[in-house]
């Protein structure tokens, strides 16, 4: 079964659904189901960090350039479409809710390096710690510096 698995994982993983729909669970690859199992949890967690990184970078830029932002939307359609997917990745997976806290931090850092890279601004200027809660980065409605996303 092993061998399989190496060689063609998507007949693979159709010999393993086969085998559970026959009641045949001796037969199967537990340690390579276990793997993937746990490789799908940890796809969509990098998922969601990924998502907040991105989201908090362009909130970042959306803060600390607010003379850029009128001349593209390109910031505020990102915003909204990493907070869709965000939400769409909790619907899916709620139980993801529970990391956000360790999430945070390393989101953040994260986000900004990316976003002194693409702007050009000194690290300093930036907060060290996220200066928002999840509730604030997720809300439609939330734009930093009071602005509305229209301004």
């Amino acid at each position: 079964m092993n061998d399989l698995y190496e060689r063609d994982f998507y007949s693979w993983t159709q010999k393993q659904a086969n085998l559970i729909r026959e009641g045949r669970l001796a037969e199967l690859d537990l340690n390579n189901i276990l793997e993937e199992l746990e490789s799908m949890g940890r796809s969509d967690y990098q998922a969601l960090q990924s998502r907040l990184t991105v989201l908090f970078m362009h909130l970042l830029k959306w803060k600390f350039q607010p003379e850029r932002r009128k001349k593209s939307s390109s910031w505020e359609r990102t915003i909204k479409e990493q907070r869709k997917q965000i939400e769409r990745l909790l619907l899916d997976s709620p139980g993801l809710k529970s990391k956000i806290d360790e999430m945070l931090p390393v989101a953040y850092e994260r986000a900004v390096e990316d976003a002194h890279d693409e702007t050009n601004l000194p690290v300093s200027l930036f907060p060290k710690q996220c200066p928002w809660s999840f509730q604030q980065t997720a809300d439609k409605n939330y734009w930093p510096s009071g602005s509305s996303a229209h301004q």
